[in-house]
This record gives C-alpha cells, sequence and structure tokens, in this order.
C-alpha cells in the first residue's frame, strides 16, 4: 500500500457538484499533503502512536479540511466548502 488522497464522508457529494478549477486546486493541494505525509511517516503501516491533527487549508475559491490516518497511509478530504470567489 502506498500514500494516497481520498474524498470521505459528504465531501464525496459535495466534490460533485463543485467547480472543476476549484476540484483542481484541492487535488493539488492534497497531492503535496500526500507528499509531506509519505516523508514524515516513512514507515505508515508500523505506526503505533496517534494520528497527527488534521487542518484546514485555503485554495482559491474556497477551502478544504483534511486528515491523516497514518496506519491506513491516507490522507482524507473530509471537507470541502466553495465560496466562489
Amino acid at each position: 500500500m502506498s500514500w494516497k488522497w481520498e474524498y470521505a464522508f459528504g465531501a464525496e457529494e459535495s466534490a460533485r457538484t463543485a467547480p472543476t478549477d476549484f476540484l483542481a486546486a484541492v487535488a493539488r493541494n492534497a497531492d503535496e499533503l500526500v507528499r509531506a505525509a509519505e516523508a514524515l511517516h516513512v514507515h505508515g503501516r508500523a505506526h503505533d502512536g496517534v494520528d497527527p491533527k488534521g487542518g484546514d487549508v485555503n485554495v482559491s475559491g474556497g477551502m478544504f479540511t483534511y486528515q491523516v490516518v497514518v496506519r491506513s497511509e491516507r490522507v482524507y478530504v473530509v471537507q470541502i466548502t466553495y465560496l466562489g470567489f
């Protein structure tokens, strides 16, 4: 298994109606978070500690909230908010 990101919960449903340029910005930033998590947690599957705190990322047009789950080697986008700016 290798590190990836994916939508979780209602974020996937929200992504169906968001503009493509906004979703592209979310994807670019989520890819960056995956690279950072992979570099920080080299032995992700063997991790036995607490997962790091997630956060919010501002992107052009809105923001998204993410959570890193180290043992699953995943960055989950749990909420997206399109504000249209």
